[in-house]
């Protein structure tokens, strides 16, 4: 039976299983949830696998006893103790894993996976609901009626504007599947030049990037953070953008974010709507918050379910346990 210890540390400690049956040695028992909602994602680890040790506890209160305690680590954020003790595996269960590649921040010999939760519906979802906004001058409408004034905003369609999306993997393509029934022209922007599958009336390599945001009404960022994207919207290419909304819900590492507002005043930029900056929370003097062309929400655009961050952590389990390297191992040079 699992042991309850109290308050927002849950400990469940169960009888390991014997040693000689599981297929690799150095097979993780003790498992330290620091993920959001831990102690649901624990939950829902333990129902699947009540012979695991499990201990949640929230990112901020975990402490060198639990790290020494630990054999893997579930959790978008590293903790704060420097050592992290005996953990010899990370799971991260956000889109990106770029705080756990910042310089110091893991090991080389600790394996790091990622959950497979497809964040592109929520993401498109995000997306649409922004464009929306501003084809249909939401913002002005509810400044107006903050007044009781009669406001006639100009409201645009959203059908026969054209999107460019920079990213075109899973977010990228969920984006173009929602746009492109909606009558906008879907442009997409990758590495390679190449979509697996998605709506993108065409696709090209980001070297031409500077070619084709002069043309574009949405300038749709959902790219990690890798050493490739970061600056990948420098100041240049935004003073390119004739009249484009940016909306960015990748990293903030990828848009030069001091360029915005001076894109908004030259009117290369009418507006933004921005869930990820550099430094989050983004600062309360970062001029972004008081311009009302743009809109700013907190990185809540695709967030990790309690199914997604767990069922991702047991199928890396399985695979270790049946001697494979994960299927959601990270390429550290890659950032992905």
């Amino acid at each position: 039976m699992s042991e309850y210890t109290g308050g927002t540390h849950l400990s469940l400690r169960m009888t390991a299983l014997d040693p000689t049956a599981a297929p690799l040695p150095a097979l993780p028992r003790r498992i330290l949830v620091g993920a959001s909602h831990a102690e649901a994602v624990a939950a829902r680890i333990h129902t699947a696998r009540p012979a695991l040790e499990l201990r949640a506890v929230p990112h901020t209160a975990v402490t060198p006893d639990d790290l020494a305690w630990a054999e893997a680590y579930v959790g978008f954020r590293r903790p704060s103790p420097a050592d992290l003790g005996g953990v010899r595996w990370v799971h991260s269960t956000g889109a990106g894993v770029d705080p756990w590649l910042a310089p110091g921040a893991l090991p080389d010999s600790i394996l790091l996976t990622r959950s497979p939760q497809s964040f592109g519906p929520p993401i498109a979802e995000w997306a649409l609901a922004r464009m929306l906004a501003f084809t249909q001058a939401l913002p002005a409408l509810s400044a107006a009626q903050g007044v009781a004034r009669w406001a006639e905003p100009p409201v645009r369609p959203l059908a026969g504007t054209r999107a460019l999306i920079v990213g075109t993997g899973d977010i990228g393509r969920a984006i173009a599947r929602v746009l492109t029934p909606l009558g906008v022209e879907v442009i997409g922007v990758s590495r390679s030049g190449t979509a697996t599958a998605g709506h993108f009336t065409a696709v090209h390599q980001t070297d031409a990037l500077p070619a084709l945001v002069p043309h574009c009404d949405w300038l749709i960022v959902v790219v990690p953070d890798t050493p490739a994207t970061r600056g990948l919207i420098s100041r240049d290419l935004l003073a390119r953008c004739r009249g484009a909304v940016l909306l960015n819900a990748g990293r903030g590492s990828a848009v030069e974010e001091s360029a915005i507002p001076e894109a908004l005043e030259a009117g290369c930029l009418r507006g933004a709507a921005l869930d990820v900056f550099v430094t989050e929370p983004l600062p309360p003097d970062s001029p972004l918050w008081r311009d009302p062309r743009v809109i700013i929400s907190p990185h809540c655009s695709g967030l990790t379910t309690v199914e997604g961050a767990a069922d991702g952590f047991l199928e890396c389990l399985a695979a270790i346990e049946g001697g494979e390297r994960p299927r959601w191992a990270i390429d550290r040079a890659r950032g992905y």
